[in-house]
């Protein structure tokens, strides 16, 4: 269906995502991958879908200057905001112990921003799903991290896994949001394209 419609463009998915990689053959389109190292440092000021936004469009304007007249790239950024604080990727087993911890028995939200970048454009759209954990022990966090190992998952968890089935006890939006990729809005913007 959108798969026929988009025919005259190029997508490309610049994530190293397996989800989001996922997301895109489970959406029926045809896309290639492209990669570039961006780092991902963004102003201390920015708060919440600021932050999405900013990095969302900074891994895009890698490849200003390098895209054809069909072609769009889509990048994409996400974080757990939670209690004023972004949650990003864990880099040892004591952080993803203390951010989940940090969660237990709350609500957070899980912030996407996509980036739909052209030769001649950009576009932002991003969405918000505010998750609702269980209170949690310690056990079964540290057997979560031991055996999952969710050092590439903003807020250290992934709702799709073992820790998501256990732990999430409400989900208010969009479910593949919390995975990386509002799928939902992606193919609705799609398909407006002309």
């Amino acid at each position: 269906m959108l798969k026929e419609k988009l025919k005259k463009y190029t997508l490309i998915l610049a994530s190293g995502s397996p989800r989001r990689q996922q997301f895109f053959k489970d959406l029926d389109l045809d896309f290639e991958i492209r990669l570039k190292e961006v780092e991902e440092i963004y102003p201390p000021e920015l708060k919440a879908v600021e932050i999405t936004d900013f990095l969302a469009l900074l891994k895009a304007n890698a490849f200003e200057g390098e895209l054809q007249k069909n072609e769009i790239l889509v990048t994409s950024d996400t974080i757990v905001w939670h209690e004023n604080k972004a949650l990003g990727k864990p880099k040892s087993a004591e952080e993803a112990f203390s951010m989940i911890k940090s969660m237990s028995g709350k609500t957070h939200e899980v912030i996407t921003s996509v980036c739909f970048k052209t030769n001649s454009a950009s576009t932002l759209l991003n969405d918000i799903t505010k998750v609702t954990f269980n209170p949690l022990s310690d056990e079964a966090i540290l057997y979560y991290i031991e055996n999952y190992k969710p050092y590439d998952k903003a807020g250290a968890y992934g709702i799709q896994e073992w820790f998501g089935f256990m732990a999430v006890a409400k989900v208010e939006g969009s479910y593949t949001n919390v995975m990386g990729l509002p799928t939902a809005k992606v193919y609705e913007y799609l398909s407006i394209l002309e």
